[in-house]
């Protein structure tokens, strides 16, 4: 069963997303569906990912929590400053020598980061560990050295290694 289905939780999403987007469960939908989910399975299976180990699963929903706090506090602070007249604010790029090397880990950081309003990740590094991110309010880099270091990095250094 794995030779049809070699990526079985990918296949069942794209088969359930193709349900939702096509509004319907008459046959031709559902025929379609299953094709693109095996199709989907397969085409992945051929990219040859390597697999993820998660080591604290527990702490994901905790970071996600943080993460979900921490998007609505930067659009909050976001729109005050678009909406202000006031320029005091200063944009700005800085480096952040990163310990997170797993490929996966730093897909997350990368997510993390460019979700929250107001920051930006521009690239990175892999042999050195720098990432450059934008800022929109770079007020205090000692600040966001923190916050990315401490905030996101540490908990996906626990949840990946």
């Amino acid at each position: 069963m794995r030779w049809l289905l070699p990526h079985p939780v990918v296949s069942a999403g794209l088969f359930v997303f193709w349900l939702l987007a096509s509004r319907s469960v008459a046959p031709g939908p559902v025929v379609v569906g299953a094709i693109i989910a095996v199709l989907g399975g397969w085409a992945l299976a051929l990219l040859d990912p390597p697999r993820v180990r998660i080591r604290r699963p527990g702490l994901i929903l905790r970071l996600l929590g943080r993460v979900f706090v921490d998007i609505i506090r930067s659009n909050i602070a976001v729109a005050r400053i678009v909406l202000s007249r006031r320029p005091a604010r200063r944009a700005g790029f800085m480096h952040i020598r990163l310990s997170l090397r797993e490929p996966h880990a730093l897909a997350a950081l990368a997510c993390i980061l460019t979700a929250t309003p107001g920051t930006a990740w521009l690239e990175f590094d892999p042999e050195e560990g720098w990432l450059l991110l934008h800022v929109l309010d770079l007020i205090d880099e000692a600040e966001w050295v923190h916050i990315v270091k401490e905030r996101y990095e540490a908990p996906l250094l626990e949840i990946f290694r």
